[in-house]
C-alpha cells in the first residue's frame, strides 16, 4: 500500500506542476507557445474543465476554478503522501489527514493572494499601471482581499494604497504561519491516538 501511495503522490504532485504551468501561461496573451502548450492543454484541461462548469467558481473577469482544481489536487497529494509515510489506517490518521488535507487547500488559496499580493505592490513600486489580461487577473484577486483586510484593521480610516498592501500581506503570511503551527500541533496529536 505504500508503493501506491507513494506512487499517486509522486503523479498529484507533478499534475499540480503542470496545472500551475498551464495557469500561469493563460495569464500571458498573445504568446504562441506551439506545440508543447498543445500537449499541455491536452494532458491538464479535461480536469480543468470539470471545475470550470461551475458557475459559482466564477465572478465577472475572474475564474476561481483553477484554484479549486488545485485545492483538490493538493488534498488528494497530501493524503496520499500521509497514507504513504504510515502505511496503515487508523481513525487518528483519517482525522490527521482531514486536518492536514483542509489546511493544505486553505493554505494553497492563501499562499495564491499573497502572490497575487506581492504582484500588485511590485507593480506598485515600479509604477506599472497595467491594462493588459495579466494585470486585469492579478487586480481581479488583489482588490477584494486587500479590501476586506483593510476594512478589518483600518476600519474606516484611510491609509496609503502601500500600506494597505503591506498590511494586507503581512496578516496573510502570519495568517499561514500561525495556521501552520496550530494545525501540525493538532495533527500531531491525531496521529498518535492508537484508535
Amino acid at each position: 500500500m505504500q508503493i501506491i501511495m507513494n506512487i499517486l503522490a509522486g503523479v498529484t504532485g507533478v499534475y499540480m506542476l503542470l496545472i500551475f504551468i498551464r495557469i500561469m501561461l493563460t495569464w500571458f496573451s498573445g504568446a504562441n507557445y506551439g506545440q508543447p502548450m498543445e500537449i499541455l492543454s491536452r494532458i491538464t484541461d479535461p480536469y480543468l474543465d470539470w471545475f470550470r462548469r461551475f458557475s459559482l467558481l466564477r465572478t465577472g473577469l475572474f475564474d476561481l476554478s483553477p484554484i479549486a482544481a488545485m485545492a483538490v489536487l493538493s488534498v488528494v497529494h497530501n493524503a496520499c503522501s500521509v497514507m504513504a509515510h504510515y502505511g496503515t489506517v487508523t481513525i487518528g490518521l483519517i482525522l490527521g489527514m482531514l486536518v492536514s488535507s483542509l489546511w493544505s487547500a486553505v493554505s494553497f488559496i492563501l499562499g495564491f493572494f499573497i502572490v497575487a499580493l506581492v504582484l500588485r505592490f511590485i507593480a506598485y513600486l515600479v509604477n506599472r499601471k497595467g491594462y493588459g489580461r495579466f494585470w486585469q487577473a492579478v487586480d481581479a484577486v488583489s482588490k477584494p482581499v486587500l479590501y476586506r483586510i483593510n476594512r478589518l484593521l483600518f476600519q474606516r480610516r484611510l491609509v496609503n494604497y502601500r500600506t494597505g498592501i503591506l498590511a494586507s500581506i503581512g496578516v496573510l503570511l502570519v495568517t499561514m504561519i500561525i495556521g501552520g503551527f496550530l494545525v501540525n500541533v493538532v495533527v500531531s496529536i491525531f496521529y498518535k491516538l492508537p484508535i
